[in-house]
């Protein structure tokens, strides 16, 4: 590991927190995609499977934000514990359901249920935020971070659809909830590197979401997450079309991979300057990489373009992640950060669903300019709000030393 990311583990409980995070986010690639292959695979009903998978993402997109209201006000153990319980019986109630075909509202019941699953890659980055905050180390930490989210999601749904399928079709899914429980329960375990919850008194009156800034954030993920929830609906039925559908997870394998080297290397860097005109860029070269898309010829090609496209992404979210910081008050970070990811989630939901028709009315080789949209819109959107994003929000408060109870004590600016 190159001594930057070597130096971010220097602190004591890091290595902990960040192995628990990893494995807590890996039902964030399964779960989705478990459902469907388990569904698909005892119904043959893929539109039920669909929609079954697009209430789990909207429920959490609706959910998530509140949990990490409550985790900001009220500790990561507190909160996460519980609503996890709650998430892991529904996806039991929701695998059971569909092994002894039960009415199918009650599917979707569960499946709204999954919804209350934490946002576990805010939870660590509010970690990283808590020890590193104002110092270099902190952009290293999030593009480490940002590498772990591209792991996931390309060995997440290989071993989810592996398993569904050549095991039992409840393997995915079920598997995806032993590791949100040890995730969960393991990051909880570890208070010395919990950030110190804030009063009710630090927290101003509304979301976090009232901040003109993360409105921007939120607005142009949504239109950033339709690019990815697109192409990965076209990617499996160009694929198909080319008569080799199993490629399709490779293929998409390579595009998180061209991500997850971009995040490693802009780790190593330092940059100097306000973050906004780099995201901004990161945005308009998402929006470009989509161009080459348009002339896909074959597999080979489809590869190499993906790989290029996902160049951008872990850099735009490491650069996001900073903005968040910046933009939303430190009693409101894990909210912040959660919101950023609601609306990536529902535009993954709205991409997934305009591809899907497009494709049944103009073919898979059409379904590559919903991407391409998708970007413009983003582009229009980082441009139109650029301005909020230059006016970050002042921290209040001076700088004090909390104990957090196991004899840690932390110094901080404002409130953690």
């Amino acid at each position: 590991m190159p001594s930057p990311y070597r130096a971010i583990f220097a602190a004591p409980g890091t290595k902990g927190f960040s192995t628990a995070g990893f494995l807590g986010r890996m039902p964030l690639s399964m779960m989705g995609i478990g459902i469907v292959t388990m569904v698909s695979q005892l119904t043959g009903r893929y539109g039920l499977a669909g929609a079954l998978s697009a209430t789990v993402a909207l429920s959490a997109a609706a959910i998530g934000p509140q949990i990490s209201r409550l985790v900001d006000r009220h500790g990561q153990r507190r909160v996460l514990r519980p609503a996890t319980l709650v998430s892991l019986a529904a996806v039991a109630g929701l695998l059971l359901a569909a092994k002894f075909e039960l009415p199918d509202w009650t599917l979707f019941v569960f499946a709204a249920l999954v919804g209350c699953v934490p946002s576990v890659g805010s939870m660590i980055r509010a970690r990283w935020a808590a020890i590193y905050r104002d110092t270099p180390q902190l952009h290293t930490a999030y593009s480490f971070e940002s590498v772990v989210d591209e792991i996931c999601f390309i060995f997440g749904p290989i071993i989810s659809i592996g398993l569904s399928t050549v095991w039992f079709p409840e393997a995915g899914p079920l598997l995806a909830g032993v590791f949100l429980a040890v995730g969960v329960f393991w990051l909880t375990a570890q208070r010395a590197t919990e950030p110190v919850p804030h009063p009710r008194e630090h927290h101003s009156k509304g979301s976090a979401l009232r901040s003109g800034g993360l409105q921007v954030l939120v607005a142009t993920f949504v239109a950033t997450g339709a690019i990815f929830g697109s192409i990965d609906v076209v990617t499996v039925a160009y694929a198909e079309d080319q008569g080799h559908k199993a490629a399709a997870s490779l293929v998409l394998a390579v595009y998180a991979l061209g991500s997850c080297v971009a995040g490693a290397a802009f780790g190593l860097m330092h940059f100097k300057g306000a973050p906004a005109p780099r995201w901004l860029l990161g945005v308009c070269a998402m929006a470009v990489s989509m161009i080459p898309l348009q002339l896909v010829g074959n597999l080979p090609f489809l590869a190499v373009a993906l790989f290029i496209a996902g160049l951008s992404i872990a850099p735009t979210m490491i650069t996001t992640m900073a903005l968040v910081e910046q933009h939303v008050p430190r009693a409101k970070l894990t909210e912040g950060m959660t919101w950023v990811s609601t609306g990536l989630a529902v535009g993954v939901a709205l991409g997934s669903s305009a591809a899907g028709w497009v494709i049944d009315a103009a073919g898979s080789d059409a379904g590559y300019g919903v991407p391409g949209i998708s970007g413009a819109v983003a582009v229009a959107v980082g441009f139109l709000g650029y301005r909020r994003l230059k006016k970050p929000v002042p921290q209040r408060g001076g700088t004090h030393e909390h104990g957090n109870g196991h004899g840690q004590r932390e110094e901080h600016s404002g409130v953690a």
